[in-house]
């Protein structure tokens, strides 16, 4: 596997751990829908978070968060009303997240969680 998709699937998990201990169930990874991939859905109370994972090994560039562009945004917002025809999801919250994480040298590693990071109106 290449360095970028090792670094990937470690945010990605270090991500599902993060939000597993806010309390959110998780309910899909890499879900796909035509060119769209949903990292994570998960679900807590009432809501379900469409959830992004951007993981970098520096904020060198800016930060990871910042490479969900208009267009990344707009595939997700399809790719999530998919998803809940498909589960027959209804009544609930549909929240857009982005987490943010940094892997540094020493292995360790900082995440942000930005919840509600963008609407549904693109």
């Amino acid at each position: 596997m290449a360095e970028h998709n090792d670094t990937g699937a470690k945010g990605e998990e270090l991500a599902s751990n993060f939000l597993i201990e806010k309390g959110f169930t998780i309910l899909a990874k890499n879900w796909r829908f035509r060119n769209a991939e949903i990292d994570i859905v998960a679900q807590k109370n009432n809501f379900i978070s469409i959830v992004e994972v951007k993981t970098r090994s520096s904020n060198a560039f800016g930060e990871p968060s910042t490479f969900v562009n208009k267009q990344k945004q707009k595939l997700l917002i399809q790719a999530s009303e998919w998803f809940c025809e498909q589960r027959n999801i209804d009544d609930v919250e549909i929240n857009f997240d982005i987490i943010s994480i940094i892997l540094k040298k020493d292995n360790t590693h900082s995440i942000e969680h930005i919840e509600n990071a963008f609407y549904a109106t693109i």
